[in-house]
């Protein structure tokens, strides 16, 4: 039997950040499980904050400013961390982003659907608004009705499992160091390695995403505010 190991990445955002970590800890999990926070540099507060509720709650916070001096985003070596604990573990990789609210059952119902589905390489829940209705980055599902669906597109890291298999088929190590994100180009891996990617429509999750960077969401209402914003953000980081 395979274990699990679950991550959120973490920059700030302290609000959502403790509503995810106290969905997983509280999460009725079935098998053997680590949780790890991967902290990307976040605020001292909040870094401060993270280390008293990893002492409450239980669960394994990793500093990266301890680690590496390159600046956040992290997420390359979050992944190649997370990969080589997974495969020394024999576990499967579970990402629970740091904007989204996990039900009880969502990460069991992830791990039962390893062993139902054919060659899955990466299992994901859909994310919904807090009206329930299906968002981003998966409004693509919106046409489908709720079940299993066998996806060429990309799925998003939000609320997902990547498979053992998957894991040990294909090294993190290999991913293009000048890139940020990486859940179009796994996805498309997991693909052209011949697994299959799976989306469960009816196991939904709540997403709350940008909250690190509220503008973001102009990129729903106002694209031109958000690209100027987008634009004045980059410049800040540089």
């Amino acid at each position: 039997m395979n274990k699990l190991h679950i991550i959120t990445p973490v920059k700030d955002s302290l609000e959502t950040t403790l509503l995810t970590i106290h969905s997983v800890m509280e999460s009725d999990i079935e098998v053997e499980f680590s949780y790890t926070v991967y902290n990307d540099f976040s605020s001292d507060a909040t870094t401060d904050i993270l280390e008293k509720e990893s002492v409450k709650s239980g669960f394994t916070l990793l500093n990266l400013k301890s680690i590496t001096m390159h600046p956040s985003p992290n997420y390359l070596l979050i992944l190649q961390m997370a990969q080589q604990r997974a495969n020394f573990e024999n576990a499967h990789l579970v990402i629970v982003e740091s904007d989204v609210i996990v039900e009880k059952n969502t990460i069991q119902q992830l791990y039962n659907q390893v062993s139902t589905l054919d060659k899955p390489g990466m299992i994901a829940a859909v994310t919904t608004d807090i009206n329930g209705k299906i968002n981003f980055p998966f409004l693509f599902a919106k046409k489908f009705s709720q079940g299993i669906l066998n996806t060429h597109k990309r799925l998003g890291f939000c609320c997902t499992l990547l498979t053992q298999s998957f894991l040990n088929t294909f090294n993190f190590d290999t991913l293009n160091p000048e890139k940020n994100w990486f859940d179009v180009f796994i996805s498309h891996k997991s693909l052209e390695l011949g697994f299959k990617n799976y989306l469960l429509t009816s196991l939904r999750v709540l997403h709350l995403p940008h909250s690190s960077r509220p503008w973001k969401h102009l990129k729903y209402s106002d694209p031109l505010r958000y690209y100027y914003n987008k634009i004045v953000d980059r410049r800040d980081k540089i």
